[in-house]
């Protein structure tokens, strides 16, 4: 197999396992440590901050149950643990050589946060819609800041 397509497989698996569950990609890029401390934050973190019922009450469309079911102190911690734990993955894997490559998914998390922290009381067109759904509506802003402010940073420091 192509050596390049190979490095391409390895970083791709390592950020879908992440996506899957924060830890599963440093367990498969054999960061045994770091993969079970990020599991065990996930999953203290997912207890804590009732993201499961959060997840289900979103499914099912009752936004208000969501919002009562909601702890908002510890859900906040969710996004920067997850995009790290994104980042940390491809990064281990052989990705983010490029510089500042882990801005996206900075701003993402910074952006995500401040879905939830809304989500209780912005409507979209009229609408409620919630812990899980607003701060994913976020993701793509948090993405295309982080990846312009990469390109800003590139163009400056480049022409040096």
């Amino acid at each position: 197999m192509d050596t390049n397509l190979s490095k391409k497989s390895k970083k791709l698996a390592a950020i879908l396992w992440s996506i899957a569950l924060p830890g599963f990609g440093q367990l498969l890029n054999q960061k045994y440590v770091k993969g079970l401390l990020l599991i065990g934050l996930e999953f203290i973190i997912n207890v804590m901050g009732n993201f499961n019922k959060i997840i289900i009450y979103s499914f099912q469309f009752k936004i208000e149950e969501a919002i009562e079911a909601t702890n908002y102190l510890w859900l906040m911690f969710y996004p920067c643990l997850y995009f790290f734990a994104i980042w940390d993955a491809y990064k281990d894997a052989g990705g983010g050589e490029r510089p500042f490559a882990y801005l996206p998914l900075v701003f993402s998390a910074y952006f995500v946060t401040i879905g939830l922290i809304f989500s209780s009381k912005l409507r979209v067109f009229g609408y409620l819609i919630g812990p899980m759904w607003l701060p994913m509506l976020f993701l793509p802003i948090g993405l295309s800041i982080g990846a312009f402010i990469q390109w800003i940073l590139l163009k400056v420091y480049t022409k040096k």
